[in-house]
């Protein structure tokens, strides 16, 4: 059974010489890296005047007796003829499971095979020191200093971000406690509006008093005044006509005397208690009027006090505004600050993670190479070795002389070595010695 589950890097030449032809074929397993060497299940000749040498076994196959497998032809109950049909394929399944652990069992032998073929090649090869690790160290050194300074970068761009993510939140409060001082103010400055516009209407109320108690009190004056006029007509156009009894003697400037003092009596009766009422009357009025005109004083005082308060309130709004303006302006500049610095530092980090991918994979090519090159080099020294054993048979059995082999790169002619799919050229020379 040939090595079907991995790939395979073959490479072949041929060997001529005075006893005849033979070919060499070698397996180079590139399935996770070079993993060994392995020769073909059938055999690698080497033949010497007609001989041959087989290295290597043949393995048997599994045959599976399909006759076996083929269901009856039985007149029984259908549900036994499912459960047999069900236990057959549960045959099967085992069968093939059986299959395929007998295929892991002889990849495994081939696997056990190659490892040993390689350890037997790398202990009689030695150990070869290269120049590449300490290249690749100084390499993922600079890397990791780069990443260094990255890191401290980052570090001290989050400081500052975080700073200027708290200058930006004292701004924030400040600004808030601005507002709120200001919605105070002007609920502050609505009542007092309010208490004014009632001080106004209550001021021009009784101002509306004050006039309604002048006109009647003009009024009444007026009033007065006409009655003293019509009394005095009255007094002045008074006649009495008496009726005199001839037979009679009276003394009429007496009676008359008499009447007249009795009228003038009634009239300074009449006047006094007029300007009694009248004057009862002017001072409760003046009373009121000095009390209106007291409270008149007071509110046009509060009046005065509110306007000033609202010239204050408004000086201070303003000032307000103006400090508010001033914060959404510094806001403003610190946000634009902040993402700038952000977007920067997000620029600077992008870059320097793609210089770093770039590295990764510069160095993961290097390493691909270099893996393909140390399976280049394995593959060739399996090679040399194979073709060194073969001379050193055919030619000098007795052991007198032994053979120098080397390899050379050709871009045009030689034998073609293909490894992890890329094809390679060589000429493989070998110089025979004498073995002293």
């Amino acid at each position: 059974m040939s090595l079907s589950r991995n790939k395979r890097i073959s490479s072949s030449s041929t060997v001529r010489s005075s006893g005849g032809s033979r070919r060499l074929s070698s397996f180079i397993p590139a399935q996770g890296g070079f993993s060994g060497v392995s020769l073909s299940s059938s055999s690698l000749y080497a033949g010497t005047n007609g001989h041959h040498q087989g290295l290597g076994a043949s393995l048997t196959s599994l045959s599976v007796n399909k006759s076996l497998l083929a269901p009856l032809n039985l007149e029984i109950d259908p549900n036994l003829s499912m459960s047999r049909a069900h236990e057959k394929e549960q045959i099967k399944s085992l069968n093939n499971r059986f299959a395929s652990f007998i295929d892991k069992v002889r990849f495994l032998e081939q696997q056990n095979k190659m490892l040993e073929t390689k350890l037997e090649l790398l202990q009689g090869q030695g150990v070869t020191r290269s120049n590449v690790e300490p290249l690749f160290e100084a390499y993922m050194a600079g890397l990791r200093r780069q990443m260094d300074l990255v890191n401290n970068d980052k570090t001290k761009l989050d400081g500052e971000l975080r700073n200027m993510q708290g200058l930006v939140e004292d701004y924030k409060h400040k600004y808030e406690e601005e507002i709120n001082k200001r919605n105070n103010l002007e609920n502050d400055f609505v009542i007092l509006k309010k208490d004014v516009d009632s001080a106004y209407l209550v001021k021009a109320d009784l101002e509306d008093k004050v006039g309604a108690l002048t006109d009647e009190i003009n009024f009444l004056r007026n009033i007065y005044e006409e009655e003293l006029r019509e009394l005095a007509a009255s007094i002045k156009d008074t006649s009495v006509v008496v009726q005199m009894d001839n037979s009679r003697s009276l003394n009429m400037e007496q009676i008359v005397a008499e009447v007249k003092a009795q009228y003038e009596e009634i009239a300074a009766r009449s006047r006094e208690e007029a300007e009694a009422w009248y004057k009862n009357k002017f001072d409760q009025m003046s009373v009121q009027a000095s009390q209106f005109g007291d409270e008149l004083r007071i509110v046009k005082g509060e009046v005065a006090e509110v306007n000033r308060l609202i010239s204050r309130l408004q000086s201070e709004i303003e000032a307000v505004k103006a400090q508010r303006a001033g914060l959404e302006n510094q806001l403003a500049e610190a946000e634009e600050r902040g993402e700038m610095a952000v977007k920067e530092a997000k620029a600077r980090t992008r870059d320097l993670e793609d210089a770093l991918q770039r590295a990764k994979q510069d160095m993961a090519r290097q390493l691909r190479e270099y893996q393909d090159l140390m399976n280049l080099k394995l593959a060739l020294d399996i090679e040399i070795a194979t073709y060194r054993k073969l001379l050193e048979g055919e030619e000098d059995s007795d052991g007198r002389f032994k053979f120098n082999c080397t390899a050379q790169f050709l871009p045009d002619n030689g034998t073609t070595l293909t490894v992890l799919g890329r094809k390679f050229k060589f000429l493989l020379k070998c110089t025979k010695v004498q073995n002293y």
